[in-house]
């Protein structure tokens, strides 16, 4: 009878693997990754689970140019962070993880802060870089996004060479017009300038060189004092 408890209880304890299209509790979804520690990609979206498919070279590559583009905006704005594929605690229930978040740190009057080992919120800017306009990234996640209060939302579309540049106004995400100079110029980060079709065309010199005009930018410098100001007031 002893033999038989302890069998039951190692069986109920058991942590089964995430499994694509599990229904899930965010509570159990990360009980069950963090028993998995060579799955490095995973998401809780709507309570389903998604496992993307490994990642393209031009998936990659595109992500890289995104990553590097946000990197040199947050070298030149104190108050301000970045990071590549996180998971973020969103909602009551979500758990996705974009390519690449932008983020005001919380001490310097930003809508996230950290809850242990993740973020928790959303980020004022995220970007991800979808195979199609089909992709979940435009759908279901994007409805999480919006929900959640996420500002300004890039999506990259590799099918279509395509830049969509979400804003959200009334809690709704509107797609901004392309700009007649390609150049788009965000709304809660001034001077995060983008030259969509030199990022579509891979060519990161053009991506930099038209981000550093909005860096130097009377406007970048203006955002840069604010947060400056709101540190100060927090220490």
């Amino acid at each position: 009878m002893g033999t038989e408890v302890r069998v039951m209880s190692t069986v109920e304890q058991a942590v089964l693997p995430l499994e694509r299209g599990d229904f899930l509790s965010r509570e159990e979804f990360l009980r069950r990754w963090e028993a998995m520690p060579q799955l490095k990609r995973a998401e809780l979206i709507r309570g389903v689970v998604y496992m993307p498919s490994p990642v393209s070279a031009e998936h990659a590559r595109m992500e890289t140019r995104v990553a590097t583009w946000l990197g040199t905006y947050i070298a030149h704005t104190a108050g301000c962070d970045a990071g590549n594929n996180m998971t973020w605690l969103m909602l009551e229930e979500e758990l996705p993880q974009p390519d690449t978040s932008l983020w005001i740190v919380p001490e310097a009057g930003g809508q996230s802060s950290l809850q242990g080992q993740f973020a928790r919120g959303a980020p004022e800017f995220l970007a991800e870089v979808c195979l199609s306009s089909t992709a979940y990234d435009l759908h279901q996640k994007l409805e999480v996004y919006q929900e959640a209060g996420v500002q300004e939302y890039l999506a990259v579309l590799m099918h279509e060479r395509e830049v969509r540049w979400h804003r959200l106004a009334r809690r709704r995400f509107k797609v901004v017009a392309a700009p007649d100079d390609g150049v788009y110029l965000p709304a809660v980060f001034p001077g995060l300038w983008l030259d969509g079709a030199a990022l579509l065309a891979g060519n990161l010199a053009r991506v930099l060189a038209v981000l550093q005009q909005g860096i130097n930018s009377p406007d970048h410098d203006a955002f840069v004092n604010r947060l400056a100001a709101r540190r100060s007031r927090k220490r």
